[in-house]
């Protein structure tokens, strides 16, 4: 039972920096493909400034703000995320997860995240996963 025990943790080490390495891979493809399609990455973005910014959607969530619909996504350039809400709207034909686009906005931060709202995009196509 002994031996099992420091198998166990071996292989939940090993899985641990395999994971790590996999999540590290992902960024850089993502930092890359967001590189390509231009703009500023999400690291570099500051509250209360316009920016122009390109990466993949993450998820895309309908979430009703005070009786308003507002469909909310998350887009990663491998740098960091950056909230992206359309208020007033409950889809958008091509917002979805594994999209690759490019938006265009003012930058806030709002609980600690940062925030654009009712941006300007485009669907990038063929610069998704």
């Amino acid at each position: 039972m002994h031996a099992t025990v420091g198998t166990g943790a071996r292989l939940r080490a090993a899985l641990s920096r395999w994971t790590a390495g996999r999540a590290e891979l992902e960024a850089q493809d993502a930092q890359e493909r967001a590189a390509r399609m231009g703009g500023t990455p999400c690291a570099q973005l500051t509250g209360r400034q316009q920016a122009n910014v390109s990466g993949t959607l993450r998820t895309v969530t309908l979430r009703p703000r005070a009786g308003v619909p507002a469909l909310e996504a998350e887009l990663f350039d491998g740098t960091g995320t950056l909230s992206v809400i359309w208020l007033g709207r409950r889809e958008i034909p091509g917002i979805v997860p594994g999209q690759a686009v490019r938006v265009e906005g003012f930058v806030g931060c709002t609980d600690g995240r940062k925030v654009v709202y009712n941006p300007r995009y485009e669907i990038v196509p063929g610069a998704g996963r």
